[in-house]
């Protein structure tokens, strides 16, 4: 299986040899197998326990559950005890992950797990430069991984090699897998029927320690899709408008399940691209049912007998006939519009017809600086060939760019293959610029030199999030999301004003011309060429590997167990800030240049809630000091408190914690003295973050409330020793002029995630249970 077949790593197996054989989850690991028997088995478990049909999403959750027999289940309500098939993570974020494996103990993972060096590339000059710049300056960081991995199984995926989604959807999403991700748009492998869910290190290492995995059983929102794309519509403009009608937080605690005879007019990396931009309404994950789409791209990457063992147990790969969703939306593919949502949050839905008066009305810059096509969510095969479709009549009329274009292959493999197959010379010819296979851009890691910080600029862009200053750290870039076609198109134009479906371009001979509707296969014809080869195995022992951690290290740090809770209430603590308004985990923990310390805990800490805007003086990063009344920036704030044994608090708005799975946002509140985060709302992955590092995420009983509290005041939860599940708890607010007031605060913790606050964070809690039963 392990064959390298002309120069081409994959394996094809005849699938009538493959039916009830053992099949392998990956080429990769060919001694981990697919066990669609035990799924079958919890399905019809749980189905016998319910008595009633099930969705599909259902179908795989419960079909991993740890305990079917006994384990409750009641939808938005219990937390299911789960066992995922494997873990993915990013660069970034498996720094932490694997520092807090190593603080675990244990001596090899217990599922089949995977790093991928794919954010700390910095687009500046070009693919190939940059990143050899980026191998320069992180060798201690892909060091640290590559020798970490190795040492407790883990499979490496160098820089290089491209982005984990797409990693994952080439080579370890498929039908009926549940995957848990370091990073929030895991999701994209639902594009191939799995159930992939974003979450923070500690869950990952709750998996790869091999303990069962809690999550708070998810609604299940339907999408029924009818009739068929065409034109310039395409996937991204059904979650580009699934997102303008439930907006960022209305997916929250639901898995989105999309169904109807529409779904068969998606190609698969299509579905993926509507899977992955989910996690910007909050979803836990999104899914679609297994199909022929599905099945071919299966065989197009090399797992024929994938596909063909999943045709065998199809039945669990759709969903039930009359299952029930908690809320059905229903969309009318014939009749979608291209859209381009945005500027600064991705659920501002235009039709592309529309946004240019929009913007004009609104005030926002209709000149386009810079295109950018690619990302997790736009960077396959497909993509690329509908983008180099509209570049390719440009040229044909001797147009090229006004705008700045930028590319960004998703994958070696995409990239090799774009390559050869002439995508990217088009793309280049019409004058873009093809950066490394990474984030790039899409997290911030631009070093953009085409404007001035604070100056008013609109780029468009494919990726998925938009958040203020998410893509160069300007808080007056105003970007915009649309499908790579558009952002092609826009780029030609220049301007936010055209609309390719009905505006002309005037050619060099001074010719008008209108852009067709672009079309390009969904596949290569020939086979993907997978390029270099970038994958590192983790050997069979790897027990005698050391991973290395300076202690004068400024990028890396091992962690030292956060301190147990003291049995006390909390009382009189200090408002570090009150939040005003939307404040993601961009704006809690920043990327960009901050990146370079996601694996030292105490450096990161310096950028701790500096985006974040203080209600009191409407600033970011602008802090009363409660003990000396001077205004100062957040993290030296709440470090001077931190010295001064002062607990604090965090107030914050709605969904707070909107955006990444990054729990650096709650690594950094801990580690500065933070004890409890109180808003109207969170986003999922943030909170369960926060419970994981021993912090307690608190609601307003009453929204209302949160008027109520002022950052001058002192804040006392109370009730803390008859913590139980279910039963609010008190908060006394102590104004300055001695009066104080009593509310209400409702949280979510069950009898585990209790312990975990006890303990002082999960991890500790994990190391208390593996002392007693050793």
């Amino acid at each position: 299986q392990h064959a390298l077949n002309s120069g081409i790593r994959r394996y094809h197996v005849a699938p009538v040899l493959c039916q009830r054989a053992k099949v392998a989850m990956s080429h990769f690991e060919p001694n981990e197998y697919i066990n669609y028997e035990k799924l079958e088995k919890n399905i019809n478990i749980v189905r016998k326990r319910l008595d009633r049909p099930l969705t599909l999403s259902e179908k795989i959750v419960y079909g991993h559950l740890d305990d079917p027999a006994k384990q409750e289940i009641e939808r938005g309500k219990t937390y299911l005890r789960l066992r995922p098939d494997r873990v993915a993570m990013q660069d970034a974020t498996a720094q932490m992950a694997m520092l807090q494996f190593i603080s675990s103990g244990l001596p090899k993972v217990a599922v089949p797990s995977t790093i991928h060096c794919d954010h700390l590339i910095e687009a500046q000059s070009g693919g190939e430069k940059d990143l050899q710049r980026a191998k320069d300056i992180n060798q201690e960081v892909y060091n640290f991984l590559a020798t970490a991995g190795a040492k407790y199984g883990v499979g490496f995926w160098k820089p290089g090699s491209g982005i984990i989604h797409q990693i994952i959807l080439e080579n370890y999403s498929y039908p009926g897998v549940m995957l848990i991700g370091t990073d929030s748009h895991t999701p994209n492998g639902g594009g191939l029927g799995g159930i992939c869910i974003g979450v923070g290190g500690a869950d990952a290492v709750d998996v790869m320690a091999g303990i069962p995995w809690e999550l708070k059983c998810p609604k299940v929102i339907g999408v029924k899709l009818t009739g068929k794309l065409s034109g310039w519509s395409s996937p991204k403009d059904v979650i580009l408008k699934v997102a303008g009608i439930l907006t960022v937080k209305g997916g929250t605690g639901a898995i989105i399940e999309y169904h109807g005879p529409g779904v068969d007019s998606i190609s698969c990396t299509g579905m993926a691209t509507i899977c992955n931009m989910g996690a910007e309404i909050g979803a836990t994950t999104s899914i679609f049912p297994y199909n022929a789409r599905m099945k071919k791209y299966l065989g197009k990457t090399g797992r024929a007998d994938i596909a063909a063992l999943a045709d065998e147990f199809q039945q669990h790969l759709v969903p039930d006939s009359g299952c029930q969703y908690d809320q059905v939306i229903e969309i009318n593919l014939s009749e979608l519009k291209p859209h381009i949502n945005g500027p600064f949050t991705p659920d501002l839905a235009h039709p592309v017809s529309d946004i240019g008066a929009v913007a004009e009305k609104e005030g926002w810059p209709v000149d386009i600086r810079v295109g950018l096509i690619g990302s997790c969510t736009n960077s396959s095969y497909e993509d690329m060939g509908r983008s180099a479709a509209v570049a390719k009549q440009a040229l044909a009329h001797g147009l090229k760019c006004k705008s700045k274009f930028t590319i960004t292959p998703g994958s070696e493999q995409i990239r090799a293959t774009i390559e050869r197959d002439g995508y990217a010379q088009i793309l280049r010819d019409v004058g873009g610029l093809v950066l490394a296979n990474a984030c790039g851009p899409c997290i911030g890691q631009w070093d953009r030199k085409d404007i001035k910080k604070g100056e008013k600029n609109t780029i468009v862009t494919s990726y998925n999030r938009n958040f203020t200053g998410r893509n160069d750290a300007n808080p007056e870039t105003h970007a915009f999301v649309t499908s790579p076609e558009i952002v092609t198109a826009l780029s030609i134009a220049g301007t936010l004003k055209f609309n390719p479906e009905t505006d002309y371009l005037t050619g060099t001979d001074g010719k008008k011309f209108k852009l067709e509707a672009p079309d390009a296969d969904e596949l290569p014809k020939l086979e993907f060429d997978p390029g270099q080869d970038t994958y590192q195995y983790p050997p069979k022992d790897g027990s005698g590997q050391h991973v290395d951690v300076s202690p004068t290290s400024q990028r890396l740090q091992l962690l030292e167990p956060f301190d147990k809770w003291d049995g006390k209430d909390l009382e009189d603590m200090l408002i570090l800030i009150k939040v005003k308004g939307k404040c993601t985990t961009d704006h809690i923990s920043a990327a960009g240049p901050w990146l370079k310390f996601r694996g030292h805990l105490d450096n990161i800490s310096n950028n701790l809630l500096i985006g974040a805007i203080n209600i009191e003086n409407g600033k970011a990063n602008s802090v009363r000091n409660a003990l000396t009344q001077e205004f100062g920036p957040v993290p030296d704030t709440a470090r001077y408190y931190k010295k001064m044994g002062v607990k604090w608090a965090v107030i914050g708005d709605e969904n707070y914690g909107e955006g990444s799975s990054r729990e650096h946002a709650a690594l950094e509140p801990r580690h500065l003295g933070g004890r409890v985060i109180i808003t109207k709302s969170f986003a999922r992955i943030h909170e369960t973050n926060l419970k994981k590092q021993g912090l307690l995420p608190l609601t307003f009983a009453d929204p209302a409330d949160y008027n109520k509290i002022h950052p001058v005041d002192k804040l006392s939860i109370v009730g803390l020793k008859d913590f139980t599940p279910g039963k609010p708890l008190k908060c006394i607010i102590k104004h300055p002029n001695g009066s104080q007031e009593t509310i209400m605060l409702n949280h979510t913790f069950n009898e585990s995630q209790i312990e975990w606050f006890q303990a002082g964070s999960a991890l500790n809690r994990m190391k208390e249970l593996q002392q007693k039963s050793s």
